[in-house]
């Protein structure tokens, strides 16, 4: 008989369970991986990292598979035990492994976990840091070419050591991605966001393998346009100040393949704000704050004029970080201009 595996599961947040997800348009040549869109720190961030409890060998085998990730990503983990630390890991051997996806992870009240490590299998800790960077499960990839025998996955679930009913094991096995919720197209059965299930799990009997490493579409992916590629770091550059419902747009300009503009704005009375980009560039933007560079509010590629990005959202009193990029870091340059405006 087959031993059932370990798996994780997503914590997501209640508002992700209902709400319309944003979308980006499939581009060709996309990379391969996964990553539900909104939920990636701003580029060149530091995330500080506090344990909550776990011994000193847990603790050194989470530091050393984490830096897997920034081995290829342009992030930087510090393990301070900071007390508003943006990751914070139990080791809850009761409570499985998890973690929050992202920025998620900044909704979470400082005194609870973001991720859980109740077992360290093999990769366990490098996939859930893939979680807290903002990736998702490979085999819920909208792409990916598993044949589930649902039945025998729910009755396998529902035992030792998982215990999971059906709506669980929906929701973190069967369950996959609407294209337009997610980064990446192509399925990656190498990669450690991808779990070992047995072939009894399928009506084709095929099963995953063992992904104990970053697969090198992992490590190409992470290191991508849509991810943390080490290109000009998103805060730790020059940053432009924008000034609210200014008369004139702020001329700005993609001169070199793969760079990153940084703008800042500060908002002292709450209400709607429209942050916008226009000019022939195709870009892509992202909106974090208030006062944090890495807490992200909300991203946007073609909502405005023809490609330009176009963000409408209610901030409250403090300073907004945009960041602004072409959509094609390989390869794209052009100008452009943006401004941030209250609405009336």
């Amino acid at each position: 008989m087959t031993r059932t595996p370990k798996v994780c599961f997503d914590r997501v947040l209640p508002r992700d369970l209902m709400r319309f997800q944003t979308t980006v348009p499939d581009r060709p040549g996309q990379a391969r991986g996964l990553s539900p869109i909104g939920k990636t720190w701003i580029n060149g961030s530091t995330l500080h990292v506090r344990f909550m409890g776990g011994t000193a060998q847990q603790k050194k085998k989470v530091q050393e598979q984490a830096a897997w990730w920034t081995a290829h990503a342009n992030l930087q983990f510090v393990f301070d035990d900071a007390p508003a630390a943006e990751i914070r890991i139990s080791f809850d051997d009761n409570d499985g492994a998890w973690s929050y996806i992202g920025t998620d992870a900044k909704s979470i009240p400082v005194n609870e976990p973001t991720m859980n490590l109740g077992f360290l299998d093999g990769g366990t800790a490098a996939h859930e840091f893939g979680h807290a960077i903002g990736l998702a499960h490979e085999h819920q990839n909208p792409a990916g070419g598993i044949q589930w025998n649902e039945q025998a996955v729910i009755r396998a679930m529902a035992g030792p050591p998982n215990y999971w009913n059906e709506s669980q094991t929906r929701h973190n096995i069967l369950r996959k991605y609407a294209a337009n919720q997610v980064n990446g197209t192509d399925f990656d059965p190498k990669s450690v966001m991808l779990y070992f299930f047995p072939a009894e799990w399928t009506v084709n009997g095929v099963a995953t393998s063992r992904n104990e490493v970053l697969s090198e579409l992992d490590k190409q992916f992470i290191a991508g346009a849509k991810m943390y590629p080490r290109a000009k770091p998103g805060v730790t550059g020059e940053v432009t100040e924008l000034k609210v419902n200014a008369r004139r747009r702020t001329a700005a300009s993609i001169g070199k393949f793969g760079e990153e503009d940084v703008f800042r704005f500060r908002v002292t009375q709450p209400g709607r704000y429209i942050v916008d980009t226009r000019g022939p560039t195709d870009v892509y933007m992202k909106l974090f704050g208030p006062d944090s560079p890495t807490a992200l509010i909300a991203e946007d590629d073609d909502s405005g004029l023809g490609s330009n990005a176009r963000i409408a959202t209610d901030l409250v009193e403090g300073d907004y970080f945009v960041q602004v990029r072409h959509w094609n870091r390989a390869s794209g340059v052009g100008d452009y201009t943006v401004s941030v405006r209250k609405a009336r």
